[in-house]
């Protein structure tokens, strides 16, 4: 452990994953993973301690175990013990990415009506959604790419718009209703 402050932190451990999309940081610590970012991607490695080191621990070996079932093109049958941090509505929008099945999607707005019937209130805004998931810091494990606009948009990825297509056609996803808008914030 390290101290900030007066208060101890976990140490966050690194390492990289060759994926066929392009290189991936993970970052663990002793809780759990707590990052997945590809190489230069939106938000890189946002809140990856600026003190970590490079170190293969169990979380991460885990993780990479998981890619490479999930690159083989099948639906990984394990969880890798995850360590999401950040707000309560973070969280909370971070377990229903979770919950959407390998080869689905979810909306924006489908995750905004979940959370306001959840919270036993008459509405959310799913632009907030989408900050949210924008600010995904596990991706691919937290499936942020199956999340898709109301109308088939394909937009919202961190990691670039074809990358997102990709990731749907390897989980079998049917393409057919989805577009790529002309202008957009993850293009």
């Amino acid at each position: 452990m390290k101290e900030v402050g007066r208060q101890p932190v976990a140490m966050q451990y690194i390492s990289h994953y060759d994926s066929p999309l392009g290189q991936i940081l993970l970052a663990a610590d002793d809780a759990g993973l707590t990052g997945l970012w590809f190489e230069k991607q939106r938000y890189f490695a946002l809140h990856l301690d600026k003190i970590h080191e490079e170190r293969e621990t169990e979380f991460i070996a885990d993780a990479k175990k998981w890619l490479d079932v999930y690159f083989s093109g099948q639906n990984p049958d394990f969880q890798v013990p995850l360590h999401i941090q950040g707000s309560a509505f973070y969280q909370e929008v971070s377990a229903i990415m979770l919950s959407i099945p390998y080869g689905s999607t979810m909306t924006y707005g489908e995750i905004a009506a979940a959370i306001a019937e959840r919270r036993s209130i008459p509405k959310m805004s799913a632009r907030a959604v989408g900050g949210a998931v924008g600010h995904n810091e596990i991706s691919i494990i937290v499936p942020c790419h199956r999340v898709v606009g109301a109308a088939g948009n394909l937009t919202g990825y961190g990691g670039g718009i074809e990358r997102k297509i990709r990731l749907l056609e390897l989980e079998g996803a049917d393409m057919s209703r989805f577009f790529i808008p002309r202008r957009g914030t993850a293009l």
